[in-house]
């Protein structure tokens, strides 16, 4: 293949990317054995892995940093790619539940990932109860987004359970992206690079008016209390948005879709404001517990693809929106309707931009952060926001792997200086699957905000939901009074 460019965005990871803070995003994804598996399944699934040997993009893709004055790498191919590497074998100890699954995928995702080979690892998990196993992959943020990342990792399974078991793993299924063959580019000169600089200014020239138009117009709304709009940079200070250190903790959460969109019918809402009020909710509690809930409410960024839906390629295609989390309302269905109208208001300033404009706006409105990063005072100044949610679209219907069926998708996400938190949500064969990724260290008893997390639905279905009343029967109108008869004594009630 030609080489390939990265975008700002794409490079914004490799460069803020520390010990302590490495860029790469996973997927817990947990099966179901096969009825009458052998005890040796996974093991001989490895060792048939082993047999593909082919690599689609963006799977063969490493990074090269070009000897010239262009100071940015670019993706090549690699035509040596180690499997023993990238391919591992991991066993739960005992009694291998969620608890063992969970604090696994918080020692690999606290891992970086080795950057002078394709970036990306997968681990395959045995030992989890109930006839289970598990694939955690994960890749470098720079090389893929989650919405790509889950298109990719379907190649690899079906609807049909038969069809699957032949299926090749998702490293060789699919072809080159045709993405890819936009994106290509000639060799990694300054002169190329240059060229490439201006061909893509002209292009990016007449979307400028209207990316300046819309930062105008969101300074505009700024203090307005009937617009709700969050600047920011204008987030409270929050145990959420220190100095973070090198492990990780990961904790799971699990709802029916049904249970989500019954509530957002009820309140006239998206899906994504159901899950924002969740987490909120969930983190109100939270910080309060620990004497740490800031006066001011805390704000959020998210994530929001322009990717087309039919673009499997790399790299990332994302902006993002800031709105408030309402933490400092006590009532639930207050807090989703502030929750609403922020991320309402929100979306209204970057719906009227091209898609070329919103990379440009994604790119000014990120660099702040970018500098934190890069200088070294990351977690030191006033967040930009104080945590990153994302809700990532999966498949609707039951997929299979190898003839085993996906039970749920579990997203893990990044953890940076100023961002202790990061919450990813991703919707699969009705339910939704939450990942909570956080710093060890900052964030103590993580599985009690996915716990908290279940809580604030039920108390947003106790404000929102009426309780059915019983039906009043023809014959229960009809009922005649009983015989008189012995006076029994009333029970005493229970204390």
């Amino acid at each position: 293949m030609a080489s390939v460019r990265l975008n700002a965005l794409d490079a914004a990871w490799l460069f803020t990317e520390s010990r302590a803070t490495p860029n790469h995003v996973g997927g817990l994804l947990v099966f179901r054995l096969p009825e009458g598996a052998p005890r040796d399944f996974l093991r001989s699934m490895r060792m048939d892995f082993r047999q593909f040997k082919e690599f689609a993009a963006p799977w063969n893709r490493r990074l090269k940093y070009p000897l010239t004055k262009n100071p940015f790498p670019v993706w090549v191919e690699d035509r040596d790619i180690d499997l023993e590497y990238h391919v591992q074998h991991s066993a739960l100890p005992w009694p291998g539940g969620e608890r063992e699954l969970g604090e696994l995928v918080a020692r690999l995702q606290s891992q970086p990932l080795d950057l002078s080979r394709p970036p990306w690892e997968c681990n395959i998990i045995e030992g989890l109860e109930g006839g289970r196993f598990a694939l955690f992959v994960k890749m470098h943020h720079s090389l893929i987004d989650g919405v790509s990342g889950m298109m990719l990792l379907q190649r690899a399974m079906s609807a049909d359970a038969k069809k699957s078991v032949k299926l090749p793993p998702f490293w060789a299924a699919g072809s080159e992206a045709r993405t890819g063959a936009r994106r290509a580019s000639l060799a990694p000169t300054f002169a190329n690079a240059a060229a490439a600089a201006a061909e893509a200014l002209r292009g990016q020239a007449q979307s400028v008016p209207q990316m300046l138009a819309a930062f105008a117009k969101m300074l505009q709304r700024v203090g307005d209390p009937r617009e709700g709009m969050v600047v920011p940079f204008d987030s409270p200070r929050s145990v959420l948005n220190g100095r973070v250190r090198e492990k990780r903790r990961f904790a799971t959460q699990q709802f029916s879709m049904e249970r989500l969109r019954t509530l957002a019918a009820a309140a006239g809402c998206t899906l994504n404001d159901i899950v924002l009020a969740l987490c909120a909710g969930a983190l109100r509690r939270f910080l309060e517990e620990r004497g740490e809930l800031p006066d001011k409410p805390l704000t959020t960024g998210i994530p929001v693809s322009v990717r087309p839906k039919d673009d499997e390629g790399g790299g990332n295609a994302i902006t993002f929106i800031v709105a408030s989390l309402a933490t400092d309302v006590a009532d639930a269905r207050e807090r989703l309707d502030a929750i609403r109208a922020s991320v309402q208001h929100a979306k209204a300033h970057v719906q009227s931009l091209p898609r070329q404009a919103m990379l440009q706006y994604t790119v000014v409105l990120m660099a702040p952060t970018i500098i934190t990063l890069l200088s070294g005072i990351g977690g030191r100044t006033r967040p930009m926001f104080n945590i990153t949610i994302s809700n990532v679209p999966g498949p609707d219907k039951p997929l299979y792997f190898r003839g085993a069926e996906l039970l749920a998708i579990y997203p893990a996400s990044i953890v940076t200086h100023g961002q202790a938190l990061n919450i990813t949500c991703e919707s699969y064969a009705g339910a939704m699957n939450f990942g909570f990724t956080g710093c060890h260290s900052s964030l103590p008893s993580l599985q009690r905000l996915a716990v908290y997390a279940g809580e604030a639905l039920a108390e947003l279905e106790a404000a929102l939901l009426k309780p059915a009343k019983p039906a009043r029967t023809a014959a229960t109108a009809r009922r005649k009074p009983a015989a008189a008869g012995p006076k029994r004594r009333r029970s005493a009630p229970a204390a």
